[in-house]
């Protein structure tokens, strides 16, 4: 039979708030991936509506510039917002 009289009930404790607070964090950080695809869902439908007069089989340049301009400032959001979470991830690990 286990001897459990040495076993430390605040060490116990400590380690479930511990698991507890990165399981929040966790939580947390999924729920800004799943706004973040939300956001560039409605950011490609903006793109589409803003740039797609009338679809067709060519793109015109001016549609192709819009797209091209479109997809820049998508890459510029997105390495941002991905920057962002990388600082809250390192600030959570410290």
């Amino acid at each position: 039979m286990a001897d459990f009289s040495s076993f430390d009930m605040s060490s116990a404790s400590s380690t479930e708030n511990a698991d507890t607070s990165e399981l929040q964090r966790l939580i947390a950080v999924e729920q800004q991936k799943a706004q973040f695809q939300a956001q560039v869902h409605n950011f490609t439908d903006a793109c589409w509506d803003k740039c797609m007069d009338k679809p067709s089989t060519k793109l015109d340049s001016r549609t192709e510039t819009c797209l091209v301009n479109c997809v820049e400032r998508f890459i510029d959001t997105t390495l941002t917002i991905t920057n962002r979470f990388s600082q809250m991830v390192q600030k959570g690990t410290h």
